[in-house]
């Protein structure tokens, strides 16, 4: 063989290993895993628990006395076995753990209106945050873009593995992010530039989007007048999907008048609102239970200044005392390394009031709910994805390692973090 085909095979081979060590395993496995407790968050915890999954999917929960594990399949073991983690809202993945212009993709700044932005175009599944939260057990997150605009663009639920963003989706198109607040503000003369210029451009995109559907509806069935195809609005289309109830808009509104406008442009338009952020939340208690509103609260470290200044430790356990169902997030720094561990805050929420249970539930099947994705995610239940967490202890405590995580039956974790 000549010097060069030698060096061509080297290098084929080379290449070979590379993709294989970059790109994660997506055929599922079939795997049991067992613990000291089982938190299944679809009953009481489990002493020596056993969960097994089969072809990606929860095949079995139940005491190890009582649930077989199949011959000759694979078992992990630690303390703690949880389902995995989902992160309620985060720009993990857009915005790049570089923190140079080239990762941050998190917030386009030509416009102060565009929810026809999709996060399925600008996710990287590479990016080393994504492995990073992964291999401390979450495994899905609710993505996409962050402040800085009135209305940022689109948001998906993804799970942290797969070497595409085709491999890692879950839901596409989870919400429209739109955001209140000094963070949304424009400089200098640049709309919007008060509160109430804030919430008169979102009506009037909204109103916009209402008689752009009402001028459709007077085509005809084939979406044709004239002989002439309907012209498409990419901007009116996501805000008429907002409309129609197909998605939510997200709001982030940290303070208190923030947080009731978009209530009342929810009942304005009679439209699906989630609040995000919501500093002040436990102020406005009741009027979020009457709305009907989830939040997706605000990581309690988040730094205390501006919108943020009234933040609280406690507001976890005074809206579970109230009734309001919410779910924890990891949320956008401008820092590196861009992103908080969800599972990290939700302990100084359960450390101040809320409970270590509720806390998890928040992480979990809470979070679940609120993204939508119950039916498939969030607890550990026969015909749910095989989505698991281990732990040497407490989920909560720092100190305490991630010694595995599997998603839909892959292993993609089996060294301690």
């Amino acid at each position: 063989m000549t010097p060069i085909a030698k060096s061509r095979r080297a290098f084929a081979a080379l290449t070979a290993s590379l993709a294989a060590t970059l790109a994660p395993a997506l055929a599922a496995q079939d795997v049991a895993v067992r613990g000291e407790t089982v938190h299944t968050m679809a009953g009481a915890p489990i002493s020596d628990g056993v969960v097994v999954i089969e072809d990606g999917v929860i095949t079995a929960v139940g005491p190890a006395a009582t649930t077989a594990i199949p011959e000759g399949m694979r078992v992990l073991s630690a303390p703690v076995v949880t389902p995995g983690l989902i992160d309620a809202h985060s720009t993990v993945g857009l915005a790049g753990y570089l923190n140079q212009d080239g990762d941050q993709d998190q917030l386009e700044n030509s416009a102060p209106i565009q929810p026809h932005l999709r996060a399925i175009d600008a996710y990287n599944p590479r990016d080393r945050l994504v492995e990073w939260v992964r291999e401390l057990g979450v495994t899905t997150l609710h993505t996409g873009h962050g402040p800085g605009a009135l209305v940022s663009g689109q948001t998906m639920v993804i799970k942290t593995h797969g070497a595409t963003v085709e491999d890692a989706v879950l839901v596409e198109r989870a919400m429209i992010a739109a955001n209140l607040g000094e963070t949304a503000m424009a400089d200098g003369q640049t709309a919007p530039g008060t509160r109430s210029k804030q919430m008169a451009m979102l009506r009037s995109a909204l109103v916009e989007a209402r008689n752009n559907l009402a001028s459709l509806e007077n085509v005809d069935g084939d979406g044709e007048s004239d002989d002439k195809p309907a012209r498409r609005d990419l901007v009116n289309e996501a805000l008429r999907d907002v409309l129609a109830g197909k998605v939510p808009l997200m709001v982030t509104a940290w303070r208190e008048r923030d947080i009731l406008n978009a209530l009342r442009l929810a009942e304005e338009f009679d439209i699906r609102v989630v609040i995000d952020g919501a500093a002040e939340a436990y102020l406005v208690t009741d009027q979020l239970r009457e709305a009907g509103a989830t939040v997706l609260l605000h990581p309690p470290r988040a730094r205390q200044y501006g919108d943020l200044e009234n933040a609280s430790f406690d507001t976890a356990a005074k809206l579970r005392a109230a009734g309001v169902p919410f779910a924890f997030q990891s949320g956008y720094e401008g820092y590196v390394p861009k992103t908080r561990v969800v599972q990290w805050e939700a302990g100084v929420a359960a450390a101040n009031g809320l409970g270590m249970e509720a806390a998890l539930e928040a992480i979990t099947i809470d979070a679940a709910r609120a993204l939508g994705v119950s039916d498939r995610i969030g607890s550990l239940e026969v015909g749910k994805h095989g989505d698991v967490a281990l732990f040497e202890g407490d989920p909560f405590e720092t100190v305490n390692r991630t010694l595995g995580v599997v998603i839909d039956g892959v292993v993609v974790s089996d060294q301690p973090r």
